[in-house]
């Protein structure tokens, strides 16, 4: 599995449904939010018309949850070296130590994305900072996710999920990225941006290692990309899906290189060849592609 879907450390989350505010009330408290975040920053709102006059940034635009290591190191890398801005979205602080990468700290937004309503804050101020690139906003990547895991480290199952930990899950995987989505959605069209959402191979089938919360969540986003596709698209916003599987981390599961003896092409994939498929999508190159779910896996989805 990719890092965050067992520990995100820039995301906060160490296999508990820990943080913020309580996953029952997540519901109203995140309409509101995000429906009062598309007011709070004021010019951009309008199609980036305001931002515009003040814009003294002139580079391309990404808005990226979970960073720290992994996939999301990976995309920031890979972001930067194109002359990117990236605004990185965590629980955690900026740690120059963990994420060595130039203007990381000014670019960095904390947030909890288990509580809806500091999401919706946070969009404010992503919409805010955005300003200085004329309210735009050229690509979205939805990429934190936790997966709870009991205290001895197993999977949760359907039958030991409590109903705390699914609505945590559920807000961090699935509710957060559509707030960001549709919080944002102004200065992702003035740019004719794109979205990407991190799904998973467990979203396809049981996985050994990714809870019944988890691999739920990501089926559910894997839908709704779909749905997004449908409704983005009108806006000249584009909106994929990348399913990882067995990717290469500082955190493995017990077992996970043991898997890929069995993988078609034998390996683990490496951070980086994920996040070459996530600039890809950005990218003028898939100008045409949007609705789709690519698979990078190594084949072991087949």
């Amino acid at each position: 599995m990719k890092d965050s879907e067992q520990y995100c450390p820039f995301h906060g989350e160490t296999g508990t449904a820990a943080g913020g505010e309580p996953p029952a009330a997540a519901d109203n408290a995140g309409t509101q939010a995000a429906e009062q975040a598309r007011g709070l920053a004021g010019g951009a709102a309008q199609g980036g018309k305001h931002g515009a006059r003040f814009a003294d940034d002139t580079r391309k635009t990404l808005v990226l949850t979970g960073a720290s290591r992994g996939i999301g190191h990976a995309t920031v890398k890979r972001f930067s070296s194109e002359g990117w801005r990236v605004i990185t979205c965590s629980r955690q602080s900026f740690s120059p130590q963990t994420c060595p990468w130039a203007e990381g700290a000014e670019d960095h937004i904390g947030v909890n994305l288990a509580d809806a309503e500091d999401v919706g804050r946070a969009i404010a101020e992503i919409r805010r900072r955005l300003e200085a690139n004329g309210g735009r906003l050229h690509a979205l990547v939805n990429n934190a996710g936790i997966s709870p895991k009991s205290e001895s480290g197993r999977r949760l199952n359907s039958l030991e999920t409590n109903m705390q930990i699914w609505r945590a899950v559920f807000q961090v995987n699935f509710y957060a990225p559509i707030m960001l989505a549709r919080g944002l959605f102004a200065e992702l069209k003035a740019a004719h941006g794109a979205i990407v959402n991190v799904t998973s191979i467990a979203g396809g089938r049981v996985h050994p290692f990714a809870g019944t919360a988890y691999a739920t969540s990501k089926a559910a986003l894997a839908a709704l990309t779909r749905e997004m596709a449908s409704d983005f698209g009108p806006h000249n916003v584009r909106v994929n899906a990348i399913a990882p599987g067995e990717i290469a981390t500082g955190i493995l599961s017990p077992g996970t290189e043991k898997m890929a003896e069995h993988l078609p092409l034998r390996r683990l994939g490496r951070p980086e060849e994920v996040a070459d498929t996530i600039y890809y999508l950005c990218g003028e190159g898939a100008s045409y592609v949007t609705g789709s779910e690519i698979h990078i896996n190594g084949g072991q989805h087949v």
